[in-house]
């Protein structure tokens, strides 16, 4: 593919993933004036953002986070709520495999929930067959970059003036993911038979919540439910 088709890939990628770069912008200063709140310093919101990214676990790291911060749930919550991204990435890979490492690294790294369901879709959409010469690279890295460069910012602005607005839970911001996260679990709802692994977490988060001090109900919780969804994977 020549450069000025790269380009042309390239931007197409950022023009499609305009108006999820819209829905990023409040969760992002969401994100940051509560890390702010917890006590994050102005470097460490980008930091955190940037390097992993992945706003779900990020929120649950910065409800989690205490004063000293209890490091082992955190990386077990992190782990858990980002493994998707496991299944994701052996999605992906055969439409990388005849890139160079470098290439697909970086590919991998700027990957979030939204970038690889864009360019597995636009991939589809050019080659309903599935064939791996659908998808374009550029077009990906056009929209994951976009992405990632917007919600890096738009945390990094919510940690500065997290401070100004004070608390956002008299704001009601705080709402505004678990509100879209159900919003999320309504488009994934598939039937009640496939809802058992949620019940199941629902069921072993509720019982440990009760029985253990802490936030240990997040991650057996959500171990439970992954655990029966992989014994039971096999069974019709």
């Amino acid at each position: 593919m020549d450069h000025p088709k790269q380009a042309g890939e390239f931007t197409r990628g950022m023009k499609t993933a305009f108006p999820v770069m819209l829905g990023f912008i409040p969760f992002g200063l969401v994100l940051g004036a509560q890390a702010s709140q917890k006590g994050f310093r102005f470097f460490e919101v980008p930091l955190m953002t940037a390097l992993n990214f992945g706003g779900g676990s990020e929120f649950a790291a910065v409800e989690l986070w205490t004063s000293p911060p209890h490091i082992l749930v955190i990386v077990l919550i992190t782990f858990l709520i980002n493994s998707r991204h496991l299944l994701m990435g052996a999605v992906l890979s055969p439409y990388l495999g005849h890139l160079p490492r470098k290439k697909v690294l970086a590919a991998l790294f700027f990957m979030c929930d939204e970038s690889w369901a864009l360019g597995l879709n636009d991939a589809v959409s050019r080659k309903p067959d599935g064939s791996i010469r659908g998808f374009s690279l550029p077009f990906y890295m056009g929209a994951a970059l976009t992405l990632y460069t917007t919600w890096v910012v738009c945390t990094t602005l919510g940690g500065m003036i997290g401070p100004v607005i004070g608390d956002v839970k008299n704001w009601g911001f705080d709402m505004a993911f678990p509100a879209v996260f159900f919003v999320l679990l309504r488009g994934m709802w598939r039937g009640f038979a496939a809802a058992r692994p949620w019940l199941i977490s629902l069921i072993v988060a509720i019982a440990v919540y009760l029985a253990l001090p802490g936030a240990w109900y997040v991650p057996v919780g959500a171990a439970a439910g992954l655990l029966y969804a992989f014994f039971t994977a096999g069974r019709k």
